[in-house]
Parts: structure tokens; sequence; C-alpha cells
């Protein structure tokens, strides 16, 4: 890809309106609910951000935002009730709120350079997803970025389809054309 991806953190003042309409664009509505009042979601938002095992970026492509990420760790989320989670396991959330960057082939390498940072973490051996089961295009991008299905999961907001990526599937998928490696 011949485009710079970057992530930064989330910030209410500069970012709560972009968030706030992302979530009501119609391919973001059904798998992430999150299409409430200014008011709520601000309420929503601030949790989340107060929330010390996640952490909230903006996604750009040549330093324009178009991309909502959560990076969290799996023990104190609920999906920890889910499977048997390694201390380190870390998990993801995202969605690309632009619908002008849809269709583009970007959402692997964007989900590709957010996991690479996650394995960051050396302890972490495990990076783990939770897409909406109805949701093929991303499991679908999941996969071809290292991901495996685990099983279908119910979560309070949804029937989920569990994924794991593990580090040395990843590491063996990617690093031979990474020139960082």
């Amino acid at each position: 890809m011949d485009k710079e991806i970057s992530f930064r953190p989330f910030a209410m003042e500069e970012d709560f309106s972009r968030i706030h309409r992302w979530m009501h664009e119609p391919h973001v509505i059904p798998f992430w609910q999150l299409n409430h009042s200014e008011e709520v979601l601000k309420k929503h938002m601030h949790k989340a951000r107060e929330d010390t095992h996640q952490s909230l970026y903006i996604g750009s492509i040549d330093g324009i935002p178009m991309s909502y990420w959560e990076a969290y760790w799996v023990r104190g989320d609920v999906v920890e009730n889910c499977y048997e989670p390694a201390p380190f396991d870390q998990g993801i959330h995202l969605l690309i709120g632009e619908s002008s960057y849809l269709g583009k082939g970007l959402a692997l390498p964007l989900l590709r350079e957010m996991v690479a940072f996650q394995f960051k973490c050396a302890h972490t051996n495990k990076v783990i997803a939770e897409p909406d089961h109805r949701n093929e295009k991303m499991i679908h991008v999941f996969e071809k970025c290292g991901f495996y299905k685990v099983k279908e999961i119910i979560l309070p907001d949804k029937k989920a389809m569990l994924m794991f990526c593990e580090r040395e599937e990843f590491e063996k998928r990617w690093n031979h054309d990474d020139p960082r490696a």
C-alpha cells in the first residue's frame, strides 16, 4: 500500500463529533449499535476512555482520520469469560468510519498495523477479535490478517465469532515482507 497509516490516541475534544457521525453511518449501525444522541454517546465515550483495560485510537491514512479502534486487554473485558485467556492476551475492535474508504482494500493493512503494534508487548502471544457473526466482510479481513475462527459466542450486545491471531502465525505470515522485521 502506497499510503501512510498512523494511529493516535482518541481525544474527546477533537474526535467526538467525528465518532458521533461515524456511529450514525448505515454500515456502522448494525454492528456497533451506538447510534445514540450526542449526550448518550458522550457518556459512553467518557466511560470507554476512562476504562484502564483499553486504549482508544483514531486511525488515519495519509493524515486523514477515517477509522476508530479499541485495543484492549482481554482480562477485565466481558470476553474473558468466553475462553481461558492468558494474562497478556489482547483484543481489538475497529470500524472504518468514513464510507469513502470502504471497499478499497484498506481494512487489512490497517488491521495488520494495529495487530503488529499489539504484538510489540513481548508478553502478548495472542490477539483476539469478536466481530458480529453476521459481519462476513470483517471476518474475512481478520482471516486474511492471520486470525482463525474459534467459535460463536454470546456477548451482552451481540452474537459474535471469537477469533484468535497467534504471534507465531502472524509473524510467519507478515514478517518476511515487513522492512522493519
